[in-house]
């Protein structure tokens, strides 16, 4: 899996400089002028705020569909210029104005222009300033007054600090991606979004241009919704149903009907909408007990790690654990993982009459053995660290094929593997989407808490699932 490539904050981005050489006050000529390039990436816009401290949600906010970088970014790349290159080391500000013209965005090229404007008395020297993006469009001007070096300096370029950024989101914008590729737009029933993060999250993938979004609840509170929050739903299908139970009967039946290919939860409580799903007589129950698999994408870890079941089934017996198994893995070829390695996951490795998990973990890996669980390696039980480090498994003497490069875990209870997610989630920054398997369509819970990206990566994970198993 391609991952995206990372600056190195160690190297200069305009050239290699090994050797910092000034221009002294008497060198400098009136209509001297240096230009200098930068690409501006979103982790400058990140480390920019880090050091400001201007955490602007402008800049940083996922919810933001134009994220820019902050303006005074353009003055310190002026100062880099003035502070390495002309006049160069031993140079210091005495003031500096700034008009600003337009906003800098991701991927821009910034060429930064100084000028030598005019010298003064005491080594006091005026600048003209001027970045302009890579389409010759102005992005600022202005005017620098510095006290330009006496002497010549010579000097080796500083070393700074190491810095590892923690950049997250990889794979889900690679999901994404990867689901626009398919050109066929999801038609997703949003079951009662009468609330802003339910409204948000039916518009975020209707944006995204990966599903086409119908709302199906009380038109009239809908469209207050919509007005309070300034949420744009025009153009899009509403289904007048007054109540959540309702709105979710609908959806159910629209799936019946051919009309729709997955589920968006709203703003009603989730046993009301899973409810309508399993219902024995009108559901959508296609013979496995259906679970929730949310799929980590964790930072600097190169690869999808998929964790279930964190939302349905709160103490599952062996053969609802056989489903989740199964589950997990046919989400996991739909996203492209061939073989997944299932780690069963308990509190150590031996099988134990004290412990049910442990016997469990056996049981379903004989299953496999014997063809009851298809399409995946798996082994347990293994507690966490040998499921996750070889030289945990070695220090054990745990021999398995899993060990330090599972795909899937499989926690024994709800609880379990909800505090694992969440616990990644927090520390690691890590994002989760995520689906709920086993129905006749893929079903999405949405959360107050994820973000847009979380949001529309579980739309693009919907889309490559329901495009898997079309094939």
């Amino acid at each position: 899996m391609d991952n995206l490539p990372k600056d190195d904050y160690n190297r200069d981005h305009n050239e290699d400089l090994k050797v910092l050489v000034n221009v002294p006050y008497d060198e400098l000529k009136i209509g001297q002028t240096i230009s200098v390039d930068r690409e501006i990436s979103q982790q400058d816009i990140e480390l920019f705020a880090i050091v400001s401290g201007d955490i602007n949600p402008t800049h940083l906010d996922a919810h933001n569909n134009a994220v820019v970088a902050h303006r005074m970014l353009s003055g310190a790349l002026i100062s880099k210029v003035l502070g390495t290159r002309l006049p160069g080391p031993g140079t210091s500000y005495v003031n500096q104005s700034l008009d600003f013209a337009q906003s800098i965005k991701v991927g821009d090229v910034i060429t930064v222009t100084l000028t030598v404007a005019e010298k003064k008395e005491n080594l006091h020297v005026i600048f003209d300033c001027e970045c302009k993006n890579q389409r010759g469009e102005l992005v600022c001007k202005g005017i620098a007054e510095v006290v330009a070096p006496k002497k010549k300096i010579i000097t080796e370029k500083p070393l700074l600090p190491k810095l590892e950024v923690i950049e997250n989101g990889v794979l889900c914008r690679e999901f994404i991606a990867r689901a626009r590729r398919l050109k066929n737009k999801l038609r997703v029933a949003v079951v009662y979004p009468c609330s802003e993060v339910a409204l948000e999250g039916a518009t975020e993938g209707q944006r995204s241009e990966l599903i086409e979004a119908v709302l199906v609840g009380p038109i009239n509170e809908i469209k207050e919704v919509s007005k309070k929050y300034d949420i744009d739903i025009k153009g899009l299908e509403i289904i007048d149903v007054s109540s959540p139970e309702a709105a979710a009967e609908v959806a159910v039946a629209m799936v019946h009907e051919g009309k729709i290919d997955a589920l968006l939860k709203g703003s009603l409580h989730t046993s009301t909408f899973l409810r309508a799903i399993i219902d024995p007589a009108k559901g959508l129950r296609n013979g496995a007990r259906i679970s929730h698999c949310c799929v980590m994408d964790i930072p600097n870890y190169n690869r999808p790690l998929l964790i279930s079941d964190i939302a349905i089934n709160i103490a599952p017996d062996l053969l609802v654990k056989k489903d989740i198994v199964q589950n997990a893995v046919n989400l996991a070829h739909a996203i492209g993982v061939e073989t997944p390695k299932v780690a069963l996951l308990c509190a150590e490795e031996s099988v134990s009459p004290i412990m049910p998990a442990t016997i469990d973990a056996a049981a379903l890996c004989k299953m496999a053995d014997r063809g009851q669980i298809t399409g995946a390696i798996v082994d347990g039980p293994l507690a966490f660290d040998v499921a996750l480090s070889k030289s945990a498994a070695a220090i054990k003497k745990v021999e398995s094929v899993v060990s330090g490069a599972p795909d899937i875990l499989i926690a024994p209870t709800i609880e379990s593997a909800n505090i694992l997610a969440k616990q990644l989630r927090y520390f690691t920054h890590a994002l989760m989407p995520g689906l709920v398997l086993g129905a006749k369509v893929p079903a999405m819970l949405t959360s107050r808490s994820d973000n847009a990206l979380t949001r529309v990566a579980s739309c693009a994970i919907a889309a490559l699932y329901v495009n898997h198993f079309k094939k």
